[in-house]
């Protein structure tokens, strides 16, 4: 294992959950972070917490290039470099297809997927550039198995899975050194549910998530991830409950 001493790392979805606790984690391990979400007072907080000399933030929405491009050039004023792009940012308004839920499938498609390309496409010029980087994104285990009942949320993260795959593999026949790390959690106790808007899904939904582990397992994924040799890529991680199935 190698140390993130001083590797400054953008963390989307930084607000809450799995980006927050992966903040606090890689900030006690050495990096300086800067954050990235809606609400600043969550973003305020948790800067005051980490402290200013390792911690920055910039509020905004990942699905507008313009506001994540904004992200990446303060990151660069304030720490000179960037070495990981941690997207994490994401949303599960669950329904069956058959309820016709259009506007919540094409906030899904903006922010599980165009979120993710906006967020890459403002990095890798300086990845390329610099000839190394780390992206890291949070899919989830629905990117690996269709939940019914849940099938758009699915297909989000099955693209998610090959946008990331294809650009690692697209790096090595560059040669642009950027290693990917896929995360596939399962129940994780996040603010992801409140993103339901049915009652009835979001009961069954409280009821599967009754074996729900911290959102501190994955970031200590995220650790281990970015803090192997330069020669080892950790490529995906699925992080369940031991009673998921």
């Amino acid at each position: 294992m190698e140390s993130i001493q001083d590797k400054v790392i953008i963390i989307t979805g930084a607000s809450s959950g799995i980006g927050m606790e992966s903040a606090r984690l890689l900030v006690a391990n050495g990096a300086k972070v800067m954050l990235f979400a809606r609400r600043e007072e969550k973003l305020q907080q948790l800067t005051k917490e980490l402290g200013e000399e390792n911690c920055g933030y910039v509020t905004g929405d990942v699905r507008l290039p313009s506001q994540v491009e904004k992200l990446v050039q303060e990151t660069i004023r304030r720490f000179e470099k960037i070495d990981v792009l941690f997207a994490n940012a994401g949303i599960m308004p669950a329904s069956s297809i058959s309820d016709l839920k259009l506007d919540e499938w094409n906030e899904m498609i903006n922010i599980n997927i165009k979120g993710v390309l906006n967020c890459i496409a403002s990095v890798l010029p300086k990845f390329i550039a610099q000839k190394s980087g780390h992206v890291v994104v949070t899919s989830s285990i629905a990117g690996k198995k269709i939940f019914p009942g849940n099938s758009v949320y699915c297909g989000t993260k099955f693209a998610v899975k090959a946008i990331v795959e294809g650009l690692r593999q697209e790096s090595i026949a560059e040669r642009t050194n950027i290693k990917t790390t896929l995360l596939y959690p399962g129940a994780i106790q996040t603010e992801l549910l409140e993103t339901i808007s049915s009652k009835d899904d979001r009961a069954n939904w409280d009821r599967f998530y009754q074996i729900a582990i911290s959102p501190k397992s994955v970031a200590e994924s995220v650790l281990y991830a970015l803090s192997q040799p330069k020669d080892v890529g950790v490529n995906e991680i699925t992080i369940l409950p031991a009673k998921q199935s």
